[in-house]
């Protein structure tokens, strides 16, 4: 048996792309991804610079419930896009993640 904490790939819906993403924000393990919950973890994939993907964010939300991403629909979908757009805005200042890209291509946000 070996002590090696479980990779965040390991967990329903996310790959070895979520995985890298996760590891620049400082996320090394699922078990982490799962003390820290998705709304905490996607906040600090958010502010190590990832850009925000609402498709991303449900799919984390329903691996950590071992869900397949496709099972969010309907009413839950709707709760869930209006927990990223306030996790989001959180990140981004109060701005939505929307402006905040369209601010960020044409140079107006400074890069930090």
């Amino acid at each position: 048996m070996t002590d090696a904490p479980l990779p965040v790939s390991s967990i329903r819906n996310l790959g070895p792309a979520t995985e890298a993403a996760f590891a620049r924000a400082g996320i090394h393990s699922a078990y982490m991804l799962h003390d820290l919950g998705p709304d905490e973890a996607y906040r600090r994939l958010l502010a190590s610079g990832e850009r925000p993907h609402f498709i991303g964010y449900y799919a984390l939300v329903m691996g950590l419930q071992g869900r397949p991403w496709t099972d969010c629909q309907g009413t839950e979908k709707a709760a869930l896009r209006a927990r990223f757009d306030a996790l989001c805005a959180s990140v981004s200042g109060g701005r939505p993640a929307e402006i905040e890209a369209i601010l960020n291509v044409i140079g107006v946000v400074p890069k930090g």
